[in-house]
C-alpha cells in the first residue's frame, strides 16, 4: 500500500513537470542552488522521469550550473559588505581565516568537492564566492564535477538511506569521484588552474 501511494505520488510530480516543460523543470533545479532547503536529487530523478535519461541530465546539468554560477556572483559581490554589516570583529577574524584556507584549495579538491552527490550546492557557492576563488577556476570545476553529480541522481533515484546503504551505489559514486579527480587533473593541467 505504501509503495503504491509512493509510486502514485512519483508519478503526479513527474507528469506536473512534464506538463510545465523543460522551462519548469529547469527552474526547479536552478532554484535549489539558491535554496538549499529543495531537493536536488529530486529534482534531477523527476526530470529524468519526464524528459527521458540523456534531455533530463542535460537540463539538470546546465540548470545547476548555471544557478552555481549565479549564487557564486551573487555571495562575491555581496561577501565584504555583508560579513562586516553581520558578524563582530571577532568572528570577523575567524571567518577570514576560513576564508584564506580556503582559497588555497586546489582544483582538483574543489571538483571532488562538488562532484560529491550530498555536498550542500548552496554552502560551496556561498564559500567560492566570499573567498573570491576565480571564476575561472569555479567554472570549470562546476562544469566537471555536476557532470558526475548529475549523472548520479539522473541514474540512482534512490533515497539518501538506499544510497548509502546500497554497495552498488557506493561502487558507482567511488568510481564517479576517481573519474571526476582524474579528469579534474588533466582540465587543470591543461587549462593552468593547479
Amino acid at each position: 500500500m505504501t509503495l503504491q501511494v509512493v509510486n502514485s505520488f512519483v508519478d503526479f510530480c513527474t507528469q506536473f513537470i512534464s506538463d510545465g516543460g523543460f522551462l519548469f523543470g529547469f527552474m526547479l533545479v536552478l532554484l535549489e542552488s539558491f535554496l538549499p532547503v529543495l531537493p536536488l536529487g529530486v529534482f534531477v530523478a523527476l526530470n529524468v522521469n519526464a524528459f527521458g535519461d540523456f534531455f533530463g541530465i542535460i537540463l539538470s546539468w546546465t540548470a545547476t550550473c548555471l544557478g552555481c554560477f549565479l549564487s557564486y556572483l551573487l555571495f562575491s559581490f555581496l561577501s565584504e559588505k555583508l560579513l562586516q554589516k553581520v558578524l563582530s570583529p571577532k568572528t570577523l577574524k575567524k571567518v577570514d581565516k576560513a576564508i584564506y584556507k580556503f582559497q588555497s584549495i586546489s582544483f582538483s579538491n574543489l571538483v571532488l568537492v562538488v562532484a560529491l552527490p550530498f555536498t550542500p550546492a548552496f554552502l560551496i557557492n556561498i564559500i567560492c564566492g566570499i573567498a573570491r576563488v576565480s571564476r575561472r577556476k569555479f567554472l570549470f570545476a562546476i562544469f566537471i564535477g555536476k557532470v558526475f553529480m548529475i549523472t548520479f541522481w539522473g541514474y540512482v533515484s534512490k533515497s539518501l538511506i538506499e544510497s548509502i546503504t546500497d554497495i552498488n551505489t557506493i561502487i558507482i559514486v567511488s568510481l564517479m569521484l576517481v573519474v571526476a579527480y582524474m579528469v579534474s587533473k588533466v582540465v587543470g593541467k591543461k587549462v593552468d588552474l593547479e
